[in-house]
């Protein structure tokens, strides 16, 4: 059985820039971590996604530009009311990676409230893999196993963010695909914790059970949540449609939810 269904994957919240200071974007700009109100949060959104599409933009300010749209999209998702105004404050060409972003964050609240005070002990926050290495390994194995690679991409994202979290969930799933060591003995080959065999391993898992024919099927099994299943998709059809979202997502940070709060989890937590 594999790690999802049972864990309660990472919530899709935001983490703070790698400068604590506004800086001025490409777009001309400010980037601004206020997004308390409608009018506030519908124009962050709408400008980070000009800036992140924007070849110009550079990595350091694609970096806050993700941060804020992750915590925008966080906020937006607990309120339901804001969705049809803010939609139209996005340009025409981004509003489906808008409303798929969205969908994902709203099926993926609806998962079980988190009841840990804090991440697990031998939790470690790490820097994933470049975008473009976790990518080629998606493609070899979609090339493999007709798991499309988005898919792939989308399953890494929820459960480990791409890699940065080391360690087991509270069910006993390891690795950047968070398998359960049953179900790794059957479909996993070499080691649980390397990017490339896990994502191998998830790809072969997924075929067994349905796809590509039948995703859905396939990825209820992979995590026998509906809420899940629409995430997972929601996500990789963002990836799809939109080729930069997986750098997008890639530069979203670790938030674990507890009972009073979300805690950052900074890279280098835990070490």
């Amino acid at each position: 059985m594999l790690a999802g269904c049972e864990a309660e994957p990472p919530a899709p919240t935001a983490a703070p820039p790698a400068t604590t200071s506004a800086q001025r974007a490409p777009t001309t700009e400010q980037p601004k971590s206020d997004t308390r109100t409608l009018h506030t949060l519908a124009t962050t959104l709408a400008r980070a996604e000009r800036a992140l599409a924007d070849p110009a933009t550079s990595e350091r300010h694609r970096t806050e530009w993700a941060y804020l749209q992750q915590q925008a999209y966080r906020e937006l998702a607990d309120r339901p009311r804001w969705h049809p105004t803010v939609r139209e404050y996005i340009p025409r060409r981004f509003r489906a990676a808008h409303d798929l972003t969205l969908r994902a964050a709203v099926e993926l609240g609806k998962l079980d409230s988190p009841s840990r005070a804090k991440p697990p002990d031998d939790w470690r926050i790490r820097r994933p893999l470049p975008v473009e290495k976790l990518r080629g390994y998606y493609r070899a194995a979609h090339a493999r196993f007709g798991v499309p690679w988005q898919i792939l991409a989308a399953i890494n994202f929820v459960e480990t963010r791409f890699g940065r979290i080391h360690g087991d969930s509270h069910a006993g799933a390891q690795g950047p695909m968070q398998f359960m060591p049953s179900t790794w003995d059957i479909y996993g080959k070499g080691d649980i914790d390397d990017p490339r065999d896990a994502i191998h391993a998830a790809a072969r898992y997924l075929a067994a059970s349905g796809a590509p024919d039948d995703l859905r099927d396939a990825l209820y099994a992979y995590n026998h949540s509906d809420h899940y299943v629409e995430a997972i998709l929601a996500y990789a059809d963002a990836m799809r449609r939109y080729p930069h979202y997986l750098d997008v997502y890639h530069r979203w940070q670790v938030y674990f939810s507890t009972p009073d709060g979300d805690m950052l989890l900074r890279e280098g937590y835990g070490s």
